[in-house]
């Protein structure tokens, strides 16, 4: 295999490795990696394992909003002019996070290509995630999106093996991000477990018949009454 050329910028090795503006985190799990009000003045890469946003209203009432992965960027809004985090971000199994300050973000995007091109794929990503929540939210029943948000929490893949959710995550988590009661995710879950689309003790396995319950509209995913 030809070696890439000396020099030659590559923006996973930018982001795995303490340089300008650059700092490598490793962080525990159900720590806080920022709070809703801070400062925003830093992006963060995920390199390892996941995180939790929510957001807290006005009266006080908590909503669960993504999940990030590893390869995906947070805290992105400080580049659009954020001064002050919109969110909440919290770790649910231990991560190791490059952050790297606004001004060092900048000025990679400005003179390297390839970290340009890196972020962009990703915001474009992250945008039409962002849309199809919208549908999701507006159209389908809390059934259906639960079978949806598993499968996004799956990575569900082509293959159409069964797909095990790495991250432990409750039903009450589950059913913020959703919009519905505990109770009704509880409901669904024994439902989907009995139907054989999912194995649920403790961690959940998805199977490819959820996947195709949902593909193809099946009857045992009905919109709610």
């Amino acid at each position: 295999m030809a070696k890439a050329p000396k020099g030659t910028f590559d923006p996973k090795v930018f982001l795995a490795k303490v340089g300008e503006g650059k700092a490598i985190l490793k962080v525990d799990k159900n720590q806080i990696v920022f709070s809703q009000g801070d400062a925003a003045d830093t992006v963060f890469y995920i390199q390892k394992g996941r995180i939790k946003v929510l957001v807290v209203s006005e009266q006080g009432k908590e909503a669960v909003v993504g999940i990030m992965e590893p390869g995906q960027f947070f805290g992105e809004g400080c580049l659009n002019g954020q001064l002050l985090r919109i969110s909440t971000t919290v770790v649910m199994e231990p991560c190791v996070i490059t952050s790297i300050t606004r001004s060092a973000m900048l000025a990679a995007l400005k003179s390297e290509p390839k970290f340009s091109e890196l972020f962009m794929g990703y915001l474009l990503s992250r945008n039409s995630r962002i849309e199809e929540d919208l549908i999701d939210q507006l159209f389908n029943s809390s059934e259906k999106r639960l079978a949806r948000l598993l499968l996004l929490l799956a990575n569900f893949g082509k293959d159409g093996a069964s797909q095990p959710i790495a991250a432990q995550i409750s039903q009450e988590t589950l059913a913020e991000m959703i919009g519905t009661t505990r109770s009704r995710v509880s409901f669904f879950m024994n439902k989907f477990r009995k139907l054989g689309f999912i194995t649920y003790n403790g961690k959940i396995e998805v199977h490819s018949s959820l996947l195709n319950a949902v593909l193809y509209d099946k009857p045992e995913i009905v919109r709610d009454a």
